[in-house]
């Protein structure tokens, strides 16, 4: 991309990020990419996999190699709203309360096993998610910027988990899963770890401004009409896809487009490509999906369908 005035490129931020986490992610270049592409345009994040994958650690290498503010929330059954929100507490000289700001008001905020709060504190996070704003005692509060929630949950353990409802989980730009790695990638991760654990050696890398950066030049990324038009027609075919109860919303059709955007300029391109709204289009849409229980029951996925979608519809030239 060009590069005015010696401003430094986001394809440099995202590189220089990208290059950083790999230190203590091993193995896991695709998940970095899809992280800084959520976190570049301004989405957030469910990561679910089985214990000991690494998703706590991902979330604590990006939070890490930016010099921006982390909290940590661990969700259990008795989490309160105020216990993310905060809480006003009186000050018994003034007799006046004042407000003690919660965790929510970091830039990165981790959200470690979401699905075991209970639905009531779980909906503490959509207002916030959403409109980068909480309403506390009546009072509108903005959020920090940047504000990017990385939620975490385990896939393979039900008891005492609630899970998250559909609203919730049109919030999230993307979902996936890391995965396990490779013998050889195993091994290295057992040197790496003799003497200490990566985390404690990582170092920021990038600042509040570098990131403002990023994301700016995110939103200078050309869509052309025709792949607007394709984008939509991709989103649409979910409402109307065979086995499908609930199709996905518009939303998804924003998220798609800012982090098709945020691809190319990963890239180094100017403008997206066809190749970029189908990189992550499953990751963008199927945890959207309802499907039907009949569906469910034959075998068929969110990401097949998806999946489905992408191979039929004509790719504009």
């Amino acid at each position: 991309m060009e590069n005015p005035n010696n401003q430094i490129s986001g394809q440099e931020i995202y590189q220089r990020i990208s290059q950083n986490i790999q230190k203590v992610i091993k193995g896991q270049s695709q998940a970095i990419r899809k992280l800084l592409a959520a976190f570049a345009s301004g989405g957030h994040i469910l990561l679910e996999d089985s214990p000991g994958t690494g998703k706590t650690t991902l979330a604590k290498a990006l939070a890490f190699s930016i010099d921006v503010n982390f909290k940590r929330i661990q969700f259990t059954p008795d989490l309160l709203p105020s216990d993310i929100l905060g809480v006003s507490i009186l000050n018994p000289n003034d007799q006046t309360f004042k407000f003690h700001e919660g965790p929510i008001f970091a830039n990165i905020v981790l959200a470690d096993e979401i699905n075991r709060a209970s639905p009531r504190t779980q909906s503490a996070l959509l207002e916030a998610m959403a409109e980068f704003q909480v309403t506390v005692d009546g009072n509108l509060r903005k959020l920090k910027d940047p504000f990017f929630v990385i939620a975490t949950q385990n896939p393979v353990e039900s008891r005492g988990t609630y899970p998250l409802p559909e609203a919730q989980m049109d919030r999230f730009a993307i979902q996936f899963s890391l995965g396990y790695i490779s013998p050889e990638e195993e091994v290295n991760l057992l040197s790496d770890q003799i003497q200490q654990h990566p985390l404690e050696t990582i170092q920021p890398c990038a600042t509040l401004e570098d990131i403002i950066t990023l994301k700016q030049q995110v939103k200078k990324i050309r869509i052309s009409e025709e792949l607007k038009r394709y984008l939509v027609d991709i989103i649409n075919a979910t409402r109307t896809a065979e086995g499908v109860q609930l199709g996905a919303s518009p939303r998804a059709s924003i998220t798609l487009m800012k982090i098709a955007q945020a691809l190319a300029l990963f890239d180094g391109y100017e403008f997206v490509t066809p190749e970029n709204i189908q990189e992550l289009a499953v990751f963008v849409i199927a945890h959207r999906l309802v499907m039907q229980p009949q569906a469910r029951f034959s075998g068929k996925t969110a990401v097949s369908v998806v999946e489905e979608i992408i191979q039929s519809l004509p790719v504009p030239i």
